[in-house]
């Protein structure tokens, strides 16, 4: 594993602030963590996020040897974006600055990798702009997925039942439709 590079950290906090906003400082600094704090590394072409005193004692372990360690963001592609994965959803959500609320009757066809209808919105955050990324919650707030907005909050309004809210980009029906190459390296 090593510390990441200054564009690949770049990229990493651009995506990251489409969902978290200014709550990425938290990430970094996070006051619950006590004295040790929490860092990026990179193995391969996958992110981690990890405790620091951790990933200094991975340093001992060869590189074809350490499989992963700390919790998975997601991935560079081979075009230098980056891609985050479900795993990195309990990371994300408690810092998420844009939230969508879904009704019970919407959280299977999200979770089966379909997009959130506005039928299916309970409710969600205010001023929410057009193509941002928000966390998908259930009605008793429960993380289920992220995704980007459609419209913005006032245009959604105005939409039909049938119009699209949130088109989905991950959702925690992930961890069984994809299994066999979620976790693969």
């Amino acid at each position: 594993m090593r510390p990441l590079t200054e564009p690949e950290t770049k990229t990493l906090f651009e995506k990251l602030a489409t969902y978290c906003g200014k709550g990425i400082a938290n990430l970094i600094d996070d006051p619950t963590a006590g004295s040790d704090r929490h860092v990026f590394r990179i193995q391969n072409t996958r992110v981690y996020y990890v405790r620091e005193s951790l990933a200094n004692l991975a340093t001992s372990v060869k590189r074809d040897a350490l499989l992963s360690l700390g919790t998975c963001l997601g991935k560079f592609t081979k075009t230098g974006k980056f891609r985050m994965h479900i795993t990195a959803l309990p990371i994300v959500a408690p810092h998420a600055r844009y939230k969508v609320w879904v009704k019970p009757n919407g959280e299977m066809p999200f979770l089966y990798g379909g997009n959130v209808l506005k039928a299916h919105v309970g409710r969600w955050s205010e001023d929410c702009p057009e193509h941002q990324g928000v966390v998908v919650l259930s009605m008793n707030d429960t993380p289920l997925g992220f995704g980007v907005s459609a419209k913005s909050t006032a245009e959604a309004r105005r939409l039909d039942p049938t119009g699209v809210v949130t088109f989905r980009q991950a959702d925690i029906g992930e961890y069984l439709r994809e299994e066999d190459t979620l976790f693969t390296t």
